[in-house]
């Protein structure tokens, strides 16, 4: 007769192992994604803005004082920006954070989303993709991160996390 090979029994560390595993390689993966979706823009230096916000006050790159500034393209019918705007959210309550609104309806229509969803960052209205050409966007959301200089120090394609968020930001300081 012949003897059936033992099943393996899985124990807690190889669990945690195997999870430790898959972590690293979709951590991997989403980074090389997000490199090969990177926009090629033109200059790597923050341009000026002063606009008119859908809450009506005015924001201004000129009043940043050397702060680091996140700008972040999404729109209201992107789900993975719907996913994403909680982190949004709450890297605004520490940090300087421009998102710009891309073809997502009037400045009314954003206020009602923005209400419904109990979102406060800023928000720029870009109707006519003017910013998002200005930065090459090509995906949503897209998110730059400028240091105190205005220099690009870091681009993401596709959701990121707060904690992710948050260490970029501390780092570009």
């Amino acid at each position: 007769m012949e003897e059936k090979p033992e099943k393996k029994k899985w124990s807690l560390k190889a669990i945690l192992k195997e999870f430790v595993w898959m972590a690293v390689l979709v951590f991997v993966m989403a980074n090389v994604i997000s490199y090969l979706k990177k926009p090629d823009i033109q200059s790597e230096q923050l341009p000026r803005i002063k606009e008119r916000l859908i809450d009506g006050k005015v924001f201004s790159t000129d009043l940043l004082e050397g702060k680091p500034l996140l700008v972040h393209f999404w729109a209201t019918w992107c789900p993975t920006c719907k996913a994403e705007a909680g982190n949004i959210e709450t890297l605004s309550n520490h940090f300087d954070v421009l998102s710009i609104a891309v073809k997502s309806g009037s400045d009314a229509e954003l206020r009602t989303y923005m209400r419904e969803r109990e979102l406060t960052f800023n928000v720029l209205n870009d109707t006519e993709r003017t910013y998002a050409d200005t930065f090459a966007v090509g995906a949503f959301p897209t998110t730059y991160i400028f240091n105190g200089k205005g220099e690009l120090v870091f681009t993401e394609v596709g959701y990121t996390s707060t904690i992710g968020l948050y260490l970029r930001m501390w780092w570009a300081q």
